[in-house]
């Protein structure tokens, strides 16, 4: 795990994009390790989840509220990625500090080669607003690339600087939740489209207010990420549940050599707090 902090010039271009990319943020060993306990997973598989998209392809996910030991918590609870949270967030005081840092969920995303379908235009507050959370610059996502990401595998794309029009309306598309296509033109008539490509091991931080979304994987390779939430203790979900208690509990850092050095394996059902099958997926 790299151990360079973020630079006060990678500040200020999340600040002004919306997200930001760190290249090789995990090594290789690091990279293999995760992945090798992910495709082994039981408890994943178990708890995995079906979206599928308007022309019938399916996603899988995985998602949990409680970071615990195992590998995908060690990684969520790393010093480094961490601290570039606390960096990267809204804070309600003049200095940031870590023990603000609350985790309010985590996901395995899973697209398969072929089958593996497309996600529509949305906000991640557009689907936490719900949840009643007041502050959308005290929240944000950080998605871990455990395989390559490119256009032919549906990597993430992204509107870049249009967490700046704030939140706009979501309604539902098929089974999942999308943006107003109107707003989501209008910015694409003056704001980039970006392909997020990404190779194993890199990282990509973005608001929690970024348009963005996923073609289908039409390759014949997989695309796996891990997809961290974060939020500013302060920032209470009024309407959140009892199992997700976590986003205004502070993270418990552990050293960044724990994801390889540590005796960690896959999750355990009964501290991670699955997101049921049953649930509605707009929780994401």
């Amino acid at each position: 795990m790299t151990n360079e902090s973020l630079t006060p010039e990678q500040i200020e271009q999340y600040s002004q994009d919306g997200y930001l990319i760190i290249r090789g943020f995990l090594n290789a060993s690091e990279v293999e390790k995760l992945y090798n306990v992910a495709i082994e997973d039981s408890a994943i598989s178990k708890h995995a989840i079906n979206v599928n998209d308007s022309t019938g392809k399916r996603s899988k996910l995985s998602l949990w509220y409680k970071p615990g030991d195992d590998v995908y918590g060690l990684l969520t609870r790393s010093r480094q990625l961490v601290e570039s949270v606390d960096k990267l967030l809204d804070s309600p005081d003049a200095s940031p500090s870590v023990n603000t840092v609350c985790h309010f969920h985590s996901k395995l995303m899973q697209k398969e080669p072929r089958v593996g379908g497309a996600w529509e235009w949305h906000q991640d507050y557009g689907y936490w607003y719900k949840n009643e959370f007041l502050l959308p610059d005290q929240m944000m996502s950080v998605m871990v690339a455990i395989t390559d990401a490119n256009r032919e595998n549906g990597c993430l794309q992204v509107i870049k600087g249009s967490h700046k029009m704030g939140r706009v309306e979501h309604g539902f598309a098929g089974e999942q939740v999308g943006a107003s296509q109107r707003y989501v033109d209008l910015a694409l008539k003056t704001m980039e489209l970006v392909y997020v490509e990404l190779k194993a091991g890199d990282v990509l931080f973005f608001h929690s207010n970024i348009l963005h979304r996923s073609e289908a994987n039409l390759s014949d390779k997989p695309r796996w990420s891990m997809i961290s939430c974060y939020n500013r203790q302060s920032n209470i979900g009024y309407n959140e549940s009892s199992s997700s208690r976590s986003s205004i509990t502070p993270i418990d850092v552990v050293p960044n050599e724990a994801l390889l050095t540590w005796d960690a394996a896959g999750l355990v059902e009964e501290g991670a707090a699955f997101l049921s099958k049953e649930a509605d997926v707009s929780l994401k």
